[in-house]
């Protein structure tokens, strides 16, 4: 079916790197496509596991400048790459409020371009129930509706939009 035997299977099952071309052909095989994208930005996936890592070493600065990294990756981006890094959905960070702010700013993101969004930013566990403040600086006061991104807002997570704004 791939014609990859199953030696080689194992291995690459067991984390050994594989070239692009075995990786489409074990894809293949399953009946699915390898598409790559030409960029060295990170994903949505990627940022999210960096701010677990940081909320476990009770790093909520780093945190956030993960995810701020993650917002100008989507920015500099346009059309079908900057899709491709909101495409994968990533593991929980361990905190519904960042997991929402997560699925809020790529949501926001390929909004901006009318980029289909992938079924994981709607998902109701990436949302709050209770709308929460998202402080970057806790002397920082609540933000108006009207300053928080419609994306935020419908996820539950009231940030300014301005903290995302490039600098």
């Amino acid at each position: 079916m791939t014609g990859i035997d199953q030696a080689s299977v194992s291995h690459h099952e067991r984390g050994r790197d594989a070239a692009y071309s075995t990786v489409d052909r074990l894809l293949a095989g399953t009946g699915y496509r390898l598409y790559a994208a030409p960029t060295r930005r990170d994903d949505a996936a990627t940022s999210a596991e960096a701010i677990r890592e940081h909320l476990r070493a009770n790093d909520p600065d780093r945190a956030l400048r993960a995810l701020l990294q993650l917002n100008d990756n989507l920015t500099a981006e346009h059309g079908l790459v900057r899709g491709i890094l909101g495409l994968t959905e990533p593991e929980r960070t361990g905190d519904r409020v960042w997991d929402a702010a997560i699925a809020a700013l790529v949501a926001w993101r390929l909004n901006q371009e009318s980029i289909p969004l992938p079924g994981w930013v709607n998902d109701l566990n990436r949302a709050l129930t209770i709308p929460v403040v998202f402080r970057v600086d806790p002397a920082d006061p609540a933000p108006e509706r009207e300053d928080v991104p419609d994306e935020f807002a419908e996820r539950g997570v009231l940030a300014w939009a301005d903290t995302f704004a490039s600098v």
